[in-house]
């Protein structure tokens, strides 16, 4: 998939089609296990309050005119319990969509992660954090994601029409290097800095070209203030 230059970014009257990647809910997890691919961690109750939220901000853009026409989610437990009340709500199916699945990370598993990486142990993972060494790719990551999006996109505009819109639940770091390498920005980064909150939703309006453009938009902002969000969750 294509992304246009910077300098010649324009958006068209009406994108093809734009494909929301949407954050999970909060997580219980109340050991602040760095969970990336286990089992077993579903959302909080907050977390739930926030799937219900997201999908009350997507049946109301239903209601001006902005229907969903089709949802997917990475099979993880707490991606798939942020889609179901959106499922429920606009009365459309949940495709398990494996390529926008959390990150492979060699920390998975540790909890107080900051404290666990002073052990030597773990040092020789820290070598390169520009791939990153310690885990999948970004630019993999940023592939697997895209050729979702891509897939998605085909399908929904090949059933509905020009200007169909897709969600899809996924995770905070393949949502958020998909976005740098949209937006033209090197994918390594400091964890600290990811614009990608519970919830949030990252939206990317495909033109003919690929990605025109990229919006950011976080309709649970008044739950965020009471949330446990761990980098790299």
């Amino acid at each position: 998939m294509q992304r246009r230059d910077t300098k010649d970014l324009r958006r068209s009257a009406q994108s093809v089609s734009t494909v929301h990647l949407v954050r999970h809910g909060e997580v219980h997890n109340p050991q602040r296990v760095l969970y990336g691919r286990l089992p077993g961690f579903g959302l909080s109750d907050l977390g739930a309050q926030m799937a219900r939220g997201i999908a009350e901000h997507f049946h109301d853009r239903a209601e001006a005119g902005r229907p969903v026409h089709l949802l997917a989610a990475s099979p993880l437990q707490r991606a798939q319990e942020t889609a179901a009340p959106i499922a429920e709500r606009l009365g459309l199916p949940v495709t398990v969509e494996d390529r926008v699945l959390e990150a492979e990370n060699a920390f998975e598993g540790l909890s107080e992660v900051k404290r666990a990486l002073r052990n030597p142990r773990w040092w020789p993972l820290l070598v390169n954090p520009l791939r990153p060494s310690w885990g999948e790719p970004y630019k993999s990551q940023v592939s697997r994601v895209l050729a979702a999006v891509k897939d998605l996109s085909d399908q929904a505009v090949a059933a509905h029409g020009e200007g169909a819109e897709v969600v899809i639940v996924s995770h905070q770091l393949p949502i958020w290097v998909t976005r740098l390498w949209a937006e033209d920005r090197p994918l390594w980064h400091d964890p600290r800095d990811r614009e990608c909150s519970l919830t949030s939703v990252t939206s990317l309006h495909l033109g003919r070209d690929g990605v025109e453009s990229v919006s950011y938009a976080e309709p649970n902002r008044e739950l965020l203030k009471d949330a446990a969000n761990l980098p790299g969750a």
